[in-house]
Formats: C-alpha cells, structure tokens, sequence
C-alpha cells in the first residue's frame, strides 16, 4: 500500500510481469496499517523536511519492523532520534540517504538496481551468491554490474548511505549475511569512519568466516 497525504482513496496501476496490479492509496500511515496488519516494511520517500515525523509515526505501529529512509539532508540531532527510537523498537533502519537495498527475485526498497533495463542486464531477477553493503548508492548499482560479470550474480546488496550516522552498519548487515545462503561478501566504503574496522575484529574473533572483498573508496 501507499500513502500519500494529498490524495488518498484510490489505486495505482503497476505491472509485476504480464500482471497488473492495483495498489491502494491512502492519505494516513495509520489507515493504512489498520487496512493491511500484516505490512512489516515501511519505505519513506518523504522529504528531510517531514522524514522525521512520519517515520517516528511508523515505529509506533509494532509490525513495522524495517525502515527505509531516502531523503538526503536529514538533520542529524533527528537522525539520531530515529536510531535511538529504532533499536529502543527492534525496528531494522536503512538510510538515511540511501537508495535502499535490493534482495534479486524476492524484494526491492527503493531505488537500488536502477530502471527495468539495468535490472535485465545486472541479472537482479535471480539470487547469485554474492552479498554486498555500500556506502554509496550510485555505486551499489555498479557493483551490480560489475558482481554479475563476474559471478553468478548478486545475493543481496544494501546501501546505508553516506551520512555521519546511518541506521544500520556495515557489520550489522554482514553479521545477517554471515548466517545466510551467500558465498562471499563485498564492501565498499568511503573515506571517514571507522566501521570498516569494526568489520576487520569481526573478522578476526571468527564471527564471520565467509570471504571478503572489501575497497573504500575518496581522497
């Protein structure tokens, strides 16, 4: 379901394959939850402006458990609000700044993998074995590109975004991939911070076993 506080009460056509499929609109986040109890996946594409309030209105709802933010410029006093409130929640937090993330055959937050071309070309329609986490996301979907060239394509790949604090980190997706189907892990991060060394102890105190490519990238 969408919502959207301009114009509610109505449906929007979109295709999955040879399918349509009409998604219901509504003006409010919590007529939206009370018509569908069983959504788990909230994804903001508010602007920084109304970001804060209307995903601290969705941690409210306890069958949120994952949360998207998009919008760039979030002010970062508020960002850690929503960290705090998300992990005070259980609630698990991408962005924000981010793109989102994309698990190929099964589930896309976002933007991540570009248009339908670049998902045909990248092979996100299938899983391969490879799990990714990157700070950037115009970069993520050239790992996309370049994963599935040279690989059997891409298991899951998340971008956190490139802000000071972002919801979720590096390890705490990687610890996730560690306990799942995919064969090697990519990171690519970017000049500043220090959760890539958080990763390397990870490494060392055997918490995660499988091989890592990792490359930060800047100046």
């Amino acid at each position: 379901a969408m919502v959207f506080p301009f114009s509610g009460n109505h449906y929007v056509k979109f295709y999955w394959g040879t399918e349509e499929i009409l998604m219901p609109v509504y003006t409010t986040t919590k007529e939206a939850v009370a018509k569908h109890p069983n959504v788990s996946v909230f994804i903001n594409f508010a602007s920084f402006r109304s970001v804060y309030e209307t995903s601290m209105e969705a941690m409210n709802y306890s069958n949120i458990k994952t949360l998207g933010i998009i919008a760039e410029g979030v002010p970062e006093q508020q960002t850690r609000e929503l960290i705090k409130t998300a992990e005070a929640k259980g609630v698990g937090m991408v962005g924000p700044a981010t793109v989102g993330g994309i698990k190929p055959g099964c589930l896309r937050i976002g933007n991540t993998g570009g248009m339908l071309d670049n998902i045909v070309m990248s092979r996100l329609y299938r899983p391969g074995s490879v799990a990714y986490v990157s700070k950037s996301g115009g970069m993520s979907n050239e790992l996309n590109n370049i994963v599935c060239r040279n690989s059997d394509g891409v298991y899951e790949g998340v971008a956190i975004g490139g802000d000071r604090y972002p919801g979720s980190r590096f390890l705490d997706h990687f610890l996730r991939y560690q306990d799942s189907d995919a064969k090697m892990l990519l990171l690519l991060g970017e000049v500043g911070g220090c959760d890539e060394y958080d990763l390397i102890d990870a490494v060392k105190s055997g918490r995660i076993t499988k091989p890592i490519v990792a490359w930060c990238v800047g100046t």
